[in-house]
């Protein structure tokens, strides 16, 4: 923990604090404009896939790329004259932009509600599957110098990210007593109300397959694919496009994952593994899902 903590020390040290301020700033306007305008709700309404992908494409490019702006306004970087960097920063945008308006619609049999449950099972694998893909597509063309963004192990301490599980733990139970929280959690409510243990099981092992792609999407290849052109810098855009995938999430949830992800990004840079990041995210998922199973339960 000792070792988080100077992470964090050194990065708020060594960073532009006028450009922290900036892209915070940046960040709560466009959760302002999300929750007062009601962006995601529109977005999602729409039912051409061409439209969805152009509008989602539109936000992430938005919160991706202004930030990377604020650091070429604020000094002369060299990333601006590196012609890849601005491959990727374009295409960047669109991969999750693809990846959350995509949806997989297969007929299993004549009930709607079991082609649901299992639409959604084999929904969140297929996409890791081709996200990970992709992404080992652009590493073998961009960064093959480097490991695969993240996936190393090392010789990593797990203490500490048990010990950040265990101390999001009251403040999960805390969120459980809300109603839009308990609107949300658990996801499966919005799936099936009718499965058994085991599809209870799987949709929740398939839930947390998603974890999986967007810690190397965002801490792996967000962060460390493109610290090769701007080191630390490379962070805080994550951290602000991290933010607006919550856009469907209660206001309190979308608010942390700012600071969540600036936090998963920082001790990432650092260990150079996204093994750390994935059992707190994916812990604090879980933890969601069961808090929000028994409270509404308890309602």
């Amino acid at each position: 923990m000792k070792e988080i903590i100077y992470y964090i020390k050194s990065y708020y040290k060594e960073t532009d604090r006028t450009i922290l301020l900036l892209i915070s700033l940046f960040t709560a306007f466009l959760v302002f404009c999300n929750y007062y305008f009601g962006l995601d709700t529109f977005i999602r309404k729409k039912n051409l896939f061409v439209v969805k992908l152009f509008c989602w494409y539109v936000v992430f490019a938005a919160a991706f790329i202004v930030p990377y702006l604020f650091y070429g306004l604020a000094r002369k970087k060299n990333h601006l004259k590196n012609k890849n960097f601005y491959i990727l920063l374009v295409v960047t945008p669109l991969i999750f932009a693809w990846k959350i308006s995509v949806s997989l619609v297969i007929s299993f049999s004549e009930n709607q509600t079991n082609n649901h449950f299992w639409n959604q099972v084999g929904y969140w694998p297929a996409l890791a599957i081709v996200i990970f893909l992709l992404l080992y597509f652009i590493w073998k063309l961009y960064h093959e110098d480097q490991p695969l963004y993240g996936l190393r192990t090392g010789n990593m301490a797990w203490k500490p990210y048990l010990l950040m599980l265990l101390i999001m733990f009251p403040l999960i139970t805390l969120a459980a007593t809300q109603n839009d929280f308990l609107s949300v959690y658990p996801k499966l409510n919005s799936v099936s109300s009718e499965a058994i243990w085991w599809q209870k099981l799987l949709f929740e092992l398939s839930y947390g397959s998603d974890f999986f792609t967007i810690e190397f999407f965002f801490r792996g290849f967000l962060v460390l694919g493109f610290a090769k052109w701007v080191g630390k810098d490379a962070i805080l855009p994550m951290a602000c496009f991290y933010c607006t995938i919550h856009f469907g999430k209660p206001l309190g949830e979308c608010i942390s994952s700012y600071f969540g992800g600036l936090l998963l990004g920082i001790v990432v840079y650092n260990t150079r593994s996204i093994w750390g990041g994935l059992i707190v995210h994916l812990g604090i998922a879980w933890m969601m899902e069961m808090t929000g199973f028994i409270g509404n339960q308890l309602k």
